[in-house]
């Protein structure tokens, strides 16, 4: 047979001339959903002489269907695959029919690989869900619908696969179409087509079966062919998440992405969504030139009539149709690592461009995929699925996930693995009013900062109760008032007797301590003031997340290190000999862990040298890095 041309431009004329569909193959284990994809592309004459000759040999070797051609090896691709008889990885594929033009994502149906499954539904249209005639609707197969349905895709064909090995049955047929159309009911699709079919045989693959009189229905390609799947995203609010900020040279400054939806054209109004800030877009340039419009789906840059500022991860708007923009948000989560959720653990999260520290604040409740039951749950494990609140280091741009896939899907990634470790689905917002937006004040912080003649950061001292972080802070800005400059000075007893009254010291009073004082914080950078913080800040996820509040060059790590037998010598409060005793519960250093920073910018030996001596280190700091003038 002759080749297609499979070359990216081909491919994109092809789409252009005849649309296409993204969608998924899913269902339990062993229910034929590669052998359904290898018959499509068989089917559809889209499989080169020399894949045909491969795919006879591999036949005899891996084959599971004795003499004749096991078309499931064409997609099963990994060697465990092919030995085991499963899918594990999700494989791509590409056809086309006179009518229209098809991406197709064969998933694994091992409940141990349902991670991979959300992978490729994340991207579909439509899901094509298989049951096997003989078994039924198992766990599994409720488990895929339901994650189809979380991840957005709203319409489905239920293939009853292998109904040659019931005697093509209308009864089963039947029984499992209802059975499905009851389960399905609360999962919000808005299509359910149900479709007899062997993917073994062909019948009702793509060509209608004498076998099956009884069904009057399409067969499954025409099924594709004609399903209405129009995503409506070119005419939602127009969302332009900045991938990258292009600066080849002094005279051009474009902002290139992914139009995720909506359309824009030049001297339309934007905003930038996390800032406030407003411009017009002057050009839209791509690699063929300038363009006078773009719509949802093009990767294009865009350059402002104005220098406003925008980093990687921002968010471009119209302003009257703005994504909300806040640091907490209720969202369905599907767990996918093998190490469980812990509700106060930290983890990166990543939306769009964007990737801020993030925490599960509260697991709300566990979903039981068969019965749709609300269980409680203090833990989520592998393949889970449960609503949770999660909260931000720093406000992001998103909308509900029902509404935009690309600005209200997320992933949580593990920060010693780097694994991914949860696909997220923003329900709202936990803004009490959720149309309150940042405003872009007119005097901004460097002007504010050039005012005080110096420039704004957090000098965050940390280290163990009794270790004089507040003696040598107190030093330090003492110096630095004698000098002309501006600071505040943040210590940890004192928030907690106005600001942070209310909390205790459990872990999570603790996280929430160290928020609440680092929003203080970025508070007075704006203002640019030096702000002076002395908190033991035992944990360096709160560290960390303290330090994604300002810019680069804005924080500063000061690791007082003094030993916890020389802390406990000095006992200045009494505290270290109450936790021994048993009366202060979750005391750092005795029975709650401190985790040492591995990189700070300055270490401060106290056995080795006075508090005069260690805060002139931190004016000399300071001063080094140009952040006050030398004296």
């Amino acid at each position: 047979m002759n080749a297609p041309d499979f070359s990216a431009r081909a491919l994109a004329d092809a789409v252009s001339r005849k649309g296409l569909l993204r969608f998924i193959t899913c269902g339990s284990v062993d229910d034929g959903k590669s052998t359904l994809i290898g018959r499509l592309l068989y089917d559809t004459r889209l499989i080169f002489d020399d894949q045909l000759s491969a795919l006879e040999r591999d036949s005899r070797k891996y084959g599971t269907t004795g003499p004749a051609i096991d078309l499931a090896l064409l997609v099963d691709g990994l060697e465990a695959e092919r030995e085991q008889g499963i899918t594990i990885d999700v494989a791509y594929r590409y056809f086309a029919t006179d009518k229209r033009s098809f991406i197709v994502a064969d998933t694994p149906g091992h409940e141990q690989y349902t991670r991979n499954m959300a992978t490729g539904a994340s991207t579909a249209d439509l899901a094509v869900i298989l049951v096997d005639a003989r078994k039924g609707i198992l766990t599994q197969t409720r488990r895929h619908s339901f994650i189809c349905s979380a991840l957005g895709i709203r319409r489905v064909a239920v293939a009853v696969n292998k109904i040659d090995l019931v005697d093509y049955s209308h009864v089963a047929f039947a029984e499992i179409e209802a059975g499905y159309r009851a389960f399905a009911e609360k999962l919000g699709f808005t299509e359910i087509a149900a479709i007899p079919l062997s993917a073994l045989t062909g019948a009702n693959v793509t060509a209608a079966s004498p076998e099956t009189p009884w069904y009057r229905g399409p067969t499954l390609l025409e099924h594709l062919e004609e399903v209405e799947v129009a995503s409506g995203l070119k005419d939602a609010p127009m969302r332009f998440p900045v991938q990258w900020v292009n600066r080849p040279n002094l005279d051009f400054r474009g902002f290139a992405g992914t139009l995720a939806s909506g359309s824009v054209r030049p001297g339309d109004a934007i905003v930038v969504a996390g800032s406030g800030r407003t411009s017009r877009v002057a050009r839209i340039v791509t690699m063929e030139g300038d363009r006078e419009a773009a719509v949802a789906g093009d990767s294009v840059t865009l350059t402002l009539e104005d220098e406003v500022d925008v980093a990687r991860g921002d968010v471009l708007a119209h302003p009257e149709t703005r994504p909300e923009v806040s640091n907490q948000f209720a969202a369905k989560l599907i767990w996918m690592d093998e190490e469980p959720l812990y509700p106060g653990r930290s983890y990166l999260l990543k939306l769009a461009a964007r990737t801020v520290p993030a925490t599960v604040t509260a697991l709300k409740y566990k979903i039981d995929v068969n019965s749709f039951d609300q269980l409680a749950a203090r833990t989520l494990g592998l393949n889970e699925i449960a609503e949770v609140n999660v909260e931000t280091g720093a406000a992001l741009a998103f909308d509900p996930y029902a509404d935009n896939r690309d600005t209200g899907g997320f992933i949580l990634i593990d920060r010693e693995t780097n694994a991914t470790a949860a696909a997220g689905m923003i329900l709202h917002g936990l803004r009490r009013a959720t149309n309150i937006h940042r405003h872009a004040s007119a005097v901004d912080r460097e002007t504010r900062a050039a005012l005080k003649r110096q420039r704004p950061a957090i000098l965050w001292f940390t280290g163990l109760s009794g270790s004089g972080k507040s003696t040598i802070a107190n030093l330090v800005e003492k110096r630095l008032a004698l000098a002309g400059q501006h600071t505040m000075l943040l210590d940890g007893d004192n928030v907690r007797h106005g600001l942070n009254k209310d909390l205790g010291f459990t872990d999570a009073d603790r996280v929430e301590n160290i928020r609440r004082v680092g929003e203080v914080a970025k508070l007075f950078v704006e203002a640019g003031t030096l702000a002076i913080c002395c908190f033991i800040s035992p944990f360096e996820a709160e560290r960390e997340l303290v330090r994604s509040l300002v810019g680069e060059g804005e924080f500063l790590e000061i690791f007082v290190d003094t030993p916890l037998e020389v802390c406990e010598a000095r006992d200045p409060k009494g505290l270290y000999a109450r936790a021994r005793a048993g009366l202060i519960p979750n005391f750092t250093g005795v029975s709650s862990p401190y985790e040492r920073p591995q990189t700070p910018d300055l270490l401060l030996d106290t056995t080795q040298h006075t508090p005069e001596q260690l805060a002139q280190k931190v004016v000399d700091l300071i001063t080094q890095k140009g952040l006050v003038q030398p004296s």
